[in-house]
């Protein structure tokens, strides 16, 4: 049942069609996006509004067909039509597609938001959505278990300890946010680095990226929610009695 109730409370706010006019705050202050809708229960905002708000004095131009945001050290792109937002070169997945309206380029809120360092939540009694950069927890803590559990794996495999733990939140087998996933501390707790405490070691830029993608939706492991690097340890528990998915770098990764 988990999440099953807020998830029924918000699809029937946001029913397949289009809808105006979606309450939107910033760091608790009213702020007006522009011309909100929402299409096929994804709730879309213009592009160049969005980043003026969430990241002030990135750049928005239109180049060859395309939404270019640059700033901060990244290049986004956006298509109208397609399915996928590019970040530094990796292709995010949409469920829905970049549209085009009124010359404004609408993208999905919650990989924009991800991407952009802001955190996104839904009030389902109101349908207001508030946007929050002030550093939450879900970055700041996903980018920490990822550098500690992956430093020196391709983004690729950061990516992957990324969607275990996100795998896991969405699990009935484990706890509901980040934080508390991390820091579970059953079986004498989850994952190394909260045992050594370089859980809290400054993440490197490679795992901040990756946090980001992870909560903009890119998947490297599937469902998984175990990993191991089996030179590192000898304890083999999760490959004698989970499913292998694949292998990226030094780990093994199994639902």
């Amino acid at each position: 049942m988990k999440r099953q109730l807020a998830a029924l409370a918000l699809g029937a706010l946001l029913l397949t069609g289009t809808t105006r006019g979606a309450s939107i705050s910033l760091n608790g202050a009213a702020v007006d996006l522009g011309s909100t809708a929402v299409y096929d229960c994804t709730t879309y905002v213009p592009l160049r509004t969005a980043v003026g708000s969430l990241l002030p004095g990135a750049q928005v131009s239109w180049n060859g067909g395309r939404a270019v945001v640059k700033g901060g050290g990244f290049t986004l792109t956006a298509c109208p039509g397609e399915r996928i937002l590019t970040y530094n070169g990796v292709q995010i997945p949409l469920s829905t597609p970049i549209r085009m309206e009124n010359w404004s380029t609408l993208v999905p809120i919650r990989p924009l938001a991800a991407l952009l360092g802001a955190e996104v939540s839904w009030n389902a009694a109101t349908g207001g959505i508030s946007l929050s950069t002030s550093g939450g927890d879900a970055l700041y803590w996903l980018s920490r278990i990822i550098s500690a559990e992956s430093r020196g794996e391709p983004l690729e495999g950061k990516i992957a300890v990324g969607n275990v733990v996100l795998n896991r939140v969405n699990s009935p087998l484990f706890p509901n946010s980040i934080y508390d996933v991390i820091f579970d501390s059953r079986w004498g707790g989850q994952f190394e680095p909260v045992r050594n405490g370089t859980i809290y070691d400054t993440p490197t830029a490679e795992s901040v990226l990756a946090a980001r993608l992870c909560l903009a939706g890119v998947s490297t492991a599937g469902g998984s929610l175990y990993f191991l690097a089996p030179a590192l340890t000898n304890n083999h528990w999760t490959m004698e009695t989970r499913t292998y998915v694949t292998t990226i770098g030094a780990h093994w990764f199994y639902l």
